[in-house]
């Protein structure tokens, strides 16, 4: 990137990458190198890619931020802010397409407001995908939109912040490459051995394309989403929130209440089975989560 500075002028532009401390802030057309101001340590902030900010810009040394506009919405895994949409990227095979994970990254999208688009990859390995095809119709009849080409994948990509995400492995940098070849990303090679892909990528960042911006993250081979209750759980999985609306109780976590509409839907086939299960497996996961911190709590000296 091309470091420029204007002396003694105060601007507003947007974090494109955080590396080591620094902050490349993208103004008019230019990137300036800035650091954070002590006082965001002070109350507890951390800039992060994606941030709208105010920052100086000195000649000869380098700016600093001193204003956070405030977020449209951010994600922890990988730290970046004010997303349109996100790219999941999904293996057909090595590794194999795995629903339940593309169901933890559609929880985490759907609570954040964030558009998902699933991508799948490496179609050129599966010799039958009939078995993948259920699954896909299955999310595109939710809503989803799904693409399987690099050329479909771009018309989603104009004038938006789209964020890519997926399991190690799946070819994020390799996709991305192919969709901006100037980007000459670090790709990995998946580790027989280990059975998943090396982490390839270092640091967030974003990049120009379509008259948008794409992000470049960090792989990774789990997902913590950020529901904590049974009611934004169920809110996550759109079929099911729209059935649930029939439900006796409006607090009805689908498990045993009576009058619920939704499982009576699951047998019908109007929702999928393997969806429900996810639902389920997901509250059993949260449920259990509560009753660990109520127990660590409990043991927390008065």
């Amino acid at each position: 990137m091309n470091l420029l500075s204007v002396k003694g002028v105060h601007l507003k532009g947007i974090i494109v990458k955080a590396l080591a401390g620094f902050y490349y802030v993208e103004s008019e057309g230019k990137v300036y190198q800035t650091r954070a101001r002590g006082n965001f340590r002070k109350k507890g902030q951390t800039p992060y890619v994606g941030d709208e900010v105010e920052f100086s810009a000195e000649k000869d040394s380098e700016g600093y931020i001193l204003k956070i506009a405030e977020r449209q919405n951010s994600l922890v895994r990988p730290p970046i802010v004010n997303i349109d949409q996100a790219v999941v990227i999904m293996s057909a095979k090595e590794p194999d397409f795995n629903p339940n994970l593309l169901d933890r990254f559609l929880v985490l999208l759907e609570q954040k407001a964030i558009r998902p688009i699933i991508y799948i990859s490496k179609l050129d390995l599966l010799r039958d995908d009939a078995e993948l095809d259920v699954f896909l119709k299955t999310y595109q009849a939710i809503g989803y939109d799904i693409a399987k080409t690099v050329e479909e994948l771009l018309q989603f990509l104009i004038r938006k912040k789209t964020v890519f995400m997926g399991q190690t492995g799946v070819g994020k940098s390799t996709l991305l490459n192919k969709i901006a070849p100037d980007l000459k990303l670090e790709t990995g090679e998946i580790s027989e051995s280990l059975g998943r892909g090396r982490h390839t990528t270092r640091a967030v960042s974003f990049y120009n394309l379509n008259g948008g911006k794409i992000a470049d993250t960090p792989g990774f081979s789990s997902l913590d989403y950020e529901v904590d209750n049974a009611e934004e759980l169920n809110r996550a999985f759109p079929e099911i929130a729209a059935v649930s609306r029939d439900c006796k109780f409006r607090s009805c976590t689908h498990t045993h209440e009576p009058n619920c509409a939704v499982k009576p839907a699951v047998v019908k086939g109007q929702i999928a089975s393997f969806r429900f299960e996810d639902y389920l497996q997901f509250l059993s996961e949260i449920e259990h989560r509560r009753e660990t911190y109520k127990k660590i709590a409990k043991k927390q000296p008065k």
